[in-house]
């Protein structure tokens, strides 16, 4: 039985991480579990994506859970978490009562997420409420409205599991009632539906393979294993680093008030990972960032020059800003590999104050600093001993805010009579060629207007948003198909690997009758893979189309093949020659001596 839970069962800010989750408690105090062992999945963050454990139950059926307590598998490996929930049995999700912010995120983010990689199956889905509300007493009323202020009411709880089909749970402590009595046995009622769900399964499919004493069909061999293709791990937050440390199109320079020293930024990197930078670069005001302890440390720490505007054409110098704190400049450096490294690990940066500094209390100072600079208004740091998990749910950092906006512009795309505009800083990080046309001997380097021609707006716009979140979800194959031209011409590999992927998932989810019915040339896909050097794709889809020979067969398209590629075809070809000559001679048999087919 394999269960995948997602969610945490913790307040957002608690400092008790130490207390074991709810799957923990679960399996130890449980009498029908016996044999456990648990192993973590590391993400290319040094984060733990999710915990597994292994044990038995019932006495010999075998039981994995999968604890996934940060949502964040949905973003960074949406590939991961839909093999997960495709492979559930169960799945359970949790949430603190007292976490508003965070379940305000699972309903409108991942919740939909959920519902669109189960795609109507039947799977349970369990949702449980863990903890007692802070503001009053414990209320299991469903007309309550005395605590919808700062927790999560039995109300939103229990519409939420509506919209999943779900069962939902109220646990107000992780005590033996509420885990053994109460979450356990709707957890075991959920596994012994499951396990006679696939013993019938297992029973059917043995009736139909026993063996018959009279002449037997031939057997149909399972065609061809497809090539599989493995995605590429994502190197957002190197290609940002490399950024800060080559200073290509710099357009920020922090000093002292002496200003000895100099050190390169971008005010797009830093406005995208702090308000206190939109405040200072003036891409905010102080009334738009309610949050005083931002503007006084704005005001207190940083001076800018005069002339600092929010659109910096390439031909002007970078905005001098003077530190005023000598201490915090001297860590300056080790801040801005920090922030552009994506504000994880809290832990790297904690480690080299330390060493530049030798003093606690300076430590001390200039880290509060930090805290306050990444803060988001209105969110009380009230976590002592920062990690780097706590460090990103605390403060949100994304270069999403300036994706498609005129706000600190260098560089406009002229495409299709409309205009985009776009951050070189962030262009020449994510792309090889995009760096070296701003950088080379070429007409762009020093131009504001681009001319783009080749791509739709569309497909442009989806390529600028993979640049800028390291993210994309083609809407159709064709549109995957036009976003892998556009990245191929960039020499954007990943986001390449990432459309033949998804047109490969989408093709291998399609039922022979729409495979059948559809209008969408594979043909011609295979001839745009091949032309754009897309060789991955290119063969999948003739595996593909031989695996399908008796569809696409009948196909007009099928004579738009190139002789090699009929000749593959052929050869590849399910089902095969033999096995189809074999089926006639058995009708031939079953006719010749009056009897009834053995399948039938």
């Amino acid at each position: 039985v394999n269960i995948v839970a997602f969610g945490n069962e913790r307040d957002g800010f608690s400092e008790d991480n130490q207390q074991p989750s709810l799957f923990w408690r679960y399996l130890r105090r449980s009498a029908l579990i016996s044999q456990i062992d648990s192993s973590l999945s590391a993400s290319h963050v040094g984060n733990p994506v999710f915990t597994e454990y292994q044990a038995c139950v019932f006495g010999n059926v075998r039981l994995v859970v999968h604890d996934c307590p940060l949502w964040d598998i949905f973003d960074s490996d949406w590939y991961t978490s839909r093999s997960l929930i495709g492979g559930a049995d169960i799945i359970v999700i949790k949430y603190s009562v007292n976490d508003k912010t965070s379940f305000q995120d699972i309903k409108e983010s991942y919740v939909p997420m959920i519902k669109k990689a189960l795609n109507h199956c039947s799977v349970p889905v369990i949702i449980s409420a863990i903890g007692a509300r802070k503001n009053g007493v414990p209320c299991t009323c469903p007309l309550c409205t005395s605590d919808r202020r700062s927790c999560v009411t039995t109300t939103e709880g229990v519409q939420l599991a509506k919209e999943l089909g779900a069962t939902y749970l109220e646990l107000h402590t992780l005590s033996d009632f509420y885990i053994q009595k109460y979450f356990g046995d709707v957890l075991e009622y959920f596994m012994i539906q499951s396990l006679n769900q696939k013993s019938s399964e297992k029973m059917k499919k043995r009736k139909k393979t026993q063996k018959c004493h009279r002449v037997q069909p031939p057997q149909l061999e399972q065609p061809e294993k497809m090539p599989i293709l493995k995605g590429e791990a994502s190197h957002y937050d190197a290609d940002l680093h490399n950024l800060l440390c080559c200073c290509q199109c710099a357009d920020v320079a922090f000093c002292p008030e002496d200003l000895s020293t100099v050190v390169e930024a971008h005010k797009v990197i830093l406005c995208s990972a702090s308000h206190l930078f939109m405040l200072l670069f003036e891409v905010k005001s102080p009334t738009d960032i309610h949050d005083t302890s931002i503007v006084h440390m704005a005001q207190s720490l940083f001076t800018v020059e005069e002339g600092a505007s929010r659109g910096v054409p390439p031909s002007v110098l970078p905005v001098r800003v003077v530190v005023k704190d000598a201490v915090f400049c001297s860590c300056l450096p080790d801040i801005l590999r920090f922030i552009y490294s994506g504000a994880f690990q809290w832990e790297q940066l904690e480690e080299d104050i330390k060493k530049k500094l030798k003093d606690p209390e300076k430590t001390e100072h200039v880290l509060e600093k930090v805290k306050c600079i990444l803060k988001t208004p209105g969110k009380l740091n009230t976590v002592k001993d920062c990690r780097s998990h706590q460090i990103k749910r605390l403060y949100n950092t994304s270069l999403r805010l300036f994706f498609n906006t005129p706000v600190l512009a260098d560089v406009i795309f002229k495409i299709q009579g409309a205009t985009v505009p776009a951050h070189r800083a962030v262009l020449v990080a994510r792309c090889e060629v995009m760096a070296a046309m701003f950088n080379g001997n070429y007409l762009e380097a020093n131009s504001v207007l681009v001319p783009v021609y080749g791509v739709s707006k569309d497909t442009f716009l989806s390529f600028l948003e993979y640049l800028y979140t390291d993210s994309c979800c083609p809407a159709s194959i064709l549109q995957a198909m036009s976003l892998l031209i556009c990245a191929e011409m960039y020499q954007v590999m990943r986001l390449q690997h990432i459309c033949e992927l998804y047109i490969i998932t989408q093709l291998q989810s399609m039922p022979s009758r729409e495979l059948a019915s559809t209008s969408l040339s594979i043909v011609s896909l295979l001839k745009k893979a091949k032309f754009h050097n897309s060789d991955c794709l290119s063969t999948w889809l003739l595996h593909f189309i031989a695996t399908n020979y008796l569809i696409f067969s009948q196909k007009p398209e099928f004579q738009d093949l190139s002789v090699e590629e009929r000749n593959f075809v052929e050869m590849h070809r399910w089902p095969s020659h033999l096995y189809l000559k074999q089926l006639a001679d058995y009708r031939n048999y079953v006719h010749s001596q009056k009897c009834h087919c053995a399948v039938m």
